[in-house]
């Protein structure tokens, strides 16, 4: 296991993105929908550093199990806010092949959000299998298997403050 990105790095990557979301929205209210299990790390720093009120919940979408892709999407925590008219903001640890996130897109997006936007963390581009638009990207990252900050290993790891290739 090595350091791809240490707890400083991160820190200032949250808070440039942060400054990003703050002059996109300005003033206007934003739901923000973090992504389950590994965004919470990410959405607990990111959100303390937004400006706008804020309307915050969170959604399962499970892909993998350890290393392995599972069959298909599974939602495992649906979340109780109307999108309908607001500025969504949907915000995950990690896109690679980009079928987790095209489901949940679709999903929102049939909710009928005002604006629908996507904040990733990590971007593993070298995985795409579909064409996902983000709007704020972290860190692009090699085709590695990352843990630590959020990202687990079969339930380990996501305590770390920072970002390793395993």
């Amino acid at each position: 296991m090595y350091e791809l990105y240490s707890k400083n790095q991160i820190q200032e990557r949250v808070k440039e993105i942060a400054t990003e979301i703050n002059n996109t929205y300005g003033d206007e209210q934003l739901t923000v929908i973090g992504i389950l299990n590994g965004s919470f790390m990410f959405v607990s720093d990111l959100v303390r550093q937004l400006t706008m009120p804020i309307e915050l919940d969170f959604f399962g979408a499970k892909s993998y199990m350890g290393r392995k892709r599972n069959p298909g999407i599974h939602f495992t925590k649906e979340f109780d806010i109307d999108l309908k008219g607001k500025n969504v903001l949907v915000v995950e640890d990690i896109v690679d092949s980009g079928n987790t996130m095209f489901v949940v897109l679709d999903n929102f997006s049939g909710r009928e959000p005002k604006s629908l936007r996507l904040c990733t963390l990590l971007d593993k581009p070298t995985k795409r299998e579909k064409i996902v638009h983000m709007d704020w990207i972290g860190f692009e990252i090699p085709n590695k298997f990352v843990i630590g900050y959020g990202l687990d290993y079969y339930g380990l790891y996501r305590n770390l403050s920072n970002i390793c290739v395993l």
